[in-house]
């Protein structure tokens, strides 16, 4: 069933990003197939020349990015002479004020705001926020331009404000124009961001499902899978919101409710990179460590966004504390993994994996206080990493699964193997045997009577209780099985069977009923068939690098090197050689010489002895 499951689950995952991989691949196409129809992007839609914080006045063309980092920007010039043949002039701003007017003065709009004459209660919040300039998409008619600013005949000005004193910001992150028709913002939502948020929801799709629902298939809960899982979602919702950032407005009619959408989500997925780095600690003191530092953070998170949404600071003031908790809690995390590396290779693969990522965030983090002319390469460096992280651990959830298969394979076969045992244990003629024995003390000697009806269901109540024991036992409990059956057989066999015992080391663990059946050829093939009996010895030693059971007789012995073809099933050995071998890492070695006996060697390696769940 878990073959299924897992088989079903891998192939929808398959499935489900080929259909949006051929989406995004046809969008591409059919974006590039008419780009002539399409709106049209540029930072600014003004032939003439600008100027930054008052300093000298550059040329400046609608094909150019301006990536200078500024306070306050002034372009003048005049309108674009493409723009004339759309309809919307759609300006797209983020946290800052800007004013588009003509050099006369008579013509101006703008993004800021004034307060409404109404009743407080009545305010929207971003009414409340005057000094914050959120998220704006503003449609402008080009109709509604004077006539000679169309014409190309008259000079617009545009100013542009960045508000915030603590961080620079590059123009073209801050503002841009899309040329279109009516409703062709939305056709421009479509070229330019659904082929990016139909891959990202196939991400978050990873997220929801996939490494979660793995980890049950498996039979367990992986808490590993379960961060990975919660980081893809809050990666595809960050992706998908930078997609939409331009957009959000067109829904989220509050401008200030965009910016703390856009801030929120993005801290909450740098949390969860943490939460996922802090997966892969093994130590309990590291994992408190990191446990702390995520809590500090996360409540660092609310603050700022209780700060928001009570009007006091906007989550963009306060980005600039969030960038210095973010490089602490970075810094913490990436020390706790060094710590805990010691020359291991995965580990040391696994740390520097996030290389990429770490160093473009650094960048531009750096890019807002040292102008590097607008770096943009923290997503080019989180597409590397993530990539790296959904293919390792796609392999290593393949690698789990065939484990799993193979664990449940080896279960099955550990029961039948002991089903097998037990039946071999308690075959008719055994019990036969042992009743007729049993039956004939009863006359003879009533107590000794007595005792075998009662080790034989001791006997008995221990091979059906052996179904029940999926872990290796002591040794101690074994011998215990043993001795019962060898009284039995002592029964029946009398002065013709002689058991010795020279027990040095019973510290270890090993499959329940394993010895039994080497002690039962010891006794049926070897002693019992010689016609004056014989002795069966067992003994147990430890050397430096194992523990050893040897079952020994002075039987008739047998040709090791011969192929058995004497009608017995040889199944119960085989079983008990896979048995030792799957769960104690031992071997079976046995030795024999034609009318001299049989020596048969357990050997468990002492590297195999640790066992959670035994019974004492």
């Amino acid at each position: 069933m878990n073959r299924i499951l897992g088989g079903k689950a891998i192939t929808s995952a398959i499935a489900a990003f080929i259909i949006l991989s051929l989406v995004f691949v046809g969008i591409k196409i059919g974006r590039f197939l008419v780009t002539d129809f399409t709106p049209n992007t540029k930072s600014v839609m003004l032939w003439g020349e600008y100027s930054v914080d008052g300093g000298e006045w550059k040329s400046i063309t609608p094909e150019q990015s301006i990536n200078d980092h500024f306070r306050k920007i002034t372009i003048k010039g005049r309108l674009d002479e493409t723009a004339t043949f759309f309809e919307i002039l759609a300006l797209s701003s983020r946290d800052v004020w800007y004013t588009l007017k003509t050099a006369d003065g008579e013509y101006e709009v703008s993004n800021r705001r004034s307060l409404p004459d109404m009743p407080e209660e009545y305010f929207l919040p971003s009414d409340k926020m005057q000094n914050t300039p959120g998220y704006k998409l503003f449609q402008i008619n080009t109709y509604l331009f004077p006539e000679q600013v169309i014409e190309g005949n008259q000079d617009l000005i545009l100013e542009v404000e960045y508000p915030y004193s603590l961080a620079n910001k590059s123009f073209s992150d801050c503002f841009s124009v899309t040329y279109c028709n009516y409703d062709g913002i939305y056709n421009q939502l479509f070229f330019k961001s659904l082929p990016n948020i139909s891959l990202f929801v196939l991400v978050c799709f990873f997220g929801l499902f996939f490494f979660p629902v793995s980890g049950f298939v498996l039979g367990r809960i992986n808490y590993k899978y379960l961060c990975f899982g919660l980081l893809c979602f809050f990666w595809g919702l960050y992706m998908i919101t930078q997609s939409l950032v331009d957009f959000m407005n067109l829904w989220i009619t509050d401008v200030t409710m965009c910016l703390f959408a856009v801030k929120v989500i993005s801290y909450l997925f740098i949390a969860t990179i943490f939460l996922y780095l802090k997966s892969n600690l093994q130590k309990p003191l590291t994992r408190a460590i990191a446990n702390c530092s995520i809590v500090v953070f996360f409540f660092t998170i609310i603050a700022a966004a209780i700060l928001h949404l009570t009007n006091t600071t906007d989550l963009t003031a306060t980005e600039p504390n969030m960038y210095i908790g973010i490089a602490a809690c970075s810094v913490i995390m990436i020390a706790l993994l060094i710590t805990e590396i010691h020359g291991n290779r995965n580990a040391i693969v696994f740390l520097i994996s996030w290389t990429p990522l770490i160093l473009t965030l650094g960048i531009d983090i750096l890019d807002q206080y040292v102008d590097l002319h607008g770096s943009h390469f923290f997503n080019f460096g989180l597409a590397i990493t993530m990539a790296y992280q959904i293919v390792h651990l796609i392999l290593d959830l393949r690698t789990q699964y065939k484990e799993a298969i193979r664990y449940q394979q080896m279960q099955k076969e550990l029961y039948e193997a002991k089903v097998a045992v037990m039946v071999s244990q308690i075959r008719p003629h055994f019990m036969y045997n042992a009743l007729t024995s049993i039956a004939m003390m009863c006359t003879l000697d009533p107590e000794t009577a007595q005792e075998a009806t009662i080790t034989f269901a001791d006997y008995l109540r221990g091979n059906m209780d052996s179904l029940k024991q999926t872990a290796p036992v002591p040794f101690e409990t074994e011998l215990e099985h043993l001795k019962k059956y060898l009284y039995i057989e002592k029964l029946r066999f009398a002065d013709l069977l002689n058991i010795e015992y020279d027990i040095q080391a019973t510290d270890f663990h090993l499959p329940l009923l394993s010895i039994q059946p080497l002690v039962e050829n010891a006794v049926k093939h070897g002693v019992g068939m010689a016609e004056d009996g014989g002795t069966v010895k067992i003994s147990t030693r430890e050397t430096d690098s194992a523990y050893e059971i040897i079952i020994e007789d002075d039987g008739v012995g047998f040709d090791v090197n011969e192929k058995k073809n004497d009608g017995r099933s040889h199944v119960g050995m085989e079983n008990t050689k896979k048995r030792l071998h799957d769960m104690c890492g031992g071997e079976v070695i046995i030795t024999s010489v034609i009318g001299k006996g049989t020596t048969a060697k357990v050997i468990l390696p002492k590297e195999g002895q640790t066992y959670e769940n035994t019974v004492r």
